[in-house]
């Protein structure tokens, strides 16, 4: 069999360890107008903890829940109900700025549109307490960076002209740029600490990858693509590298990374391809070295060339694969703006969708 796979774990016996950084993130998302497809909503807004999702609101049911039983078991009624009130007043504001920005870009009614707001904070385990690492506050029009907070020097960033406005509007308000440095370093931080308290337990339950190498068909006959996929670990983080004869392979050698990508079940998955020979007898290997569950495997393709059988029976199981840990949400194409603009958090902040085309514009 052309299949040579050798596979080597170091397990350390406990796997319940607990990483020394976390994060608490809030992601809101607003479109300028509905768009008629189930699942998709005019306004979202939702609270991660360690890229789990923990709370959640949107304009079809406007009521902040939990989405961790530990959430509700441990915050006490107001907490959810001034939570409802916050979500409500913010979901008015995207509604009053994505139409000023619908104005500033000159664009009309026929597109959808969206402003999403992204901001939260990261903190490293000390004696115990976690300790301020880094803030993040940015917004985001039609998939591309819109504004950003720069904690370090407390001044906003404006990537574009037509951002430009806006930040000199806001770093002229002196308080708000207090506020927003002190809530990133201190009002976070406590949520922070307070959440990874209440839910230590599932915190430390890291998940260990699932690892498989294998082939598909390419469009050039003559050649395969080959695809490492590392699937069912928690946290995120992760190093995956494909080996062509022990270097590893870059960019510039064709590979192609999908990045960190979320599971259904709350995991995290990635799949990094390369296009090869099929009459290539070099040694390719993957190697997956995960470490809040300490463990590193190598998967290694044999120096036989590989065979059209293997092509098409390992496609099969790749495409039901897929299809198993990558449900999409189907969204009615009625601009670029959805399509890009929902996509771009997706991919940095791990929210759980996949946004594609589902209608052509006729």
């Amino acid at each position: 069999n052309s299949l040579d796979i050798s596979v080597f774990a170091i397990i350390v016996a406990e796997f319940r360890v607990i990483w020394s950084r976390h994060s608490l993130t809030y992601i809101y998302t607003a479109l300028s107008k509905p768009v008629n497809s189930p699942g998709i909503h005019q306004f979202t807004a939702m609270g991660l903890l360690d890229d789990r999702m923990i709370d959640y609101f949107d304009s079809d049911n406007p009521k902040k829940v939990p989405k961790q039983d530990w959430m509700k078991e441990r915050l006490p009624d107001d907490y959810w109900e001034k939570g409802t009130q916050s979500r409500q007043s913010k979901q008015q504001w995207f509604n009053v700025n994505i139409n000023i920005l619908k104005g500033r870009m000159r664009q009309n009614d026929t597109d959808v549109h969206v402003l999403q707001w992204q901001h939260g904070c990261e903190g490293d385990m000390s004696n115990g307490k976690l300790e301020f690492h880094r803030g993040t506050d940015m917004y985001s029009y039609d998939g591309k960076d819109f504004l950003a907070f720069d904690d370090a020097n407390a001044v906003w960033v404006a990537p574009t002209n037509e951002a430009k406005q806006t930040k000199d509007k806001w770093d002229g308000v002196q308080v708000l740029k207090e506020y927003t440095k002190g809530y990133l370093e201190n009002e976070c931080m406590e949520w922070l600490n307070k959440f990874v308290n209440y839910g230590e337990e599932q915190l430390r339950g890291a998940s260990p990858p699932e690892v498989y190498l294998f082939t598909k068909c390419a469009k050039v006959e003559t050649n395969v693509i080959l695809t490492c996929l590392a699937t069912g670990f928690y946290p995120k983080d992760i190093i995956l590298r494909i080996r062509r004869n022990d270097r590893i392979l870059t960019e510039e050698d064709g590979l192609f990374s999908s990045g960190v990508r979320p599971n259904e079940d709350e995991t995290f998955q990635r799949k990094d391809s390369v296009e090869i020979l099929r009459s290539d007898i070099s040694t390719y290997s993957c190697e997956v070295i995960h470490k809040a569950t300490n463990i590193s495997v190598r998967k290694e393709w044999g120096k036989k060339p590989l065979t059209v059988f293997i092509c098409y029976s390992l496609y099969t199981v790749l495409t039901f694969e897929l299809v198993a840990v990558l449900p999409e949400v189907m969204v009615q194409r009625t601009g670029n703006a959805v399509n890009n603009a929902c996509w771009i958090w997706v991919k940095n902040s791990q929210v759980r969708w996949r946004i594609r085309k589902a209608f052509r514009k006729k």
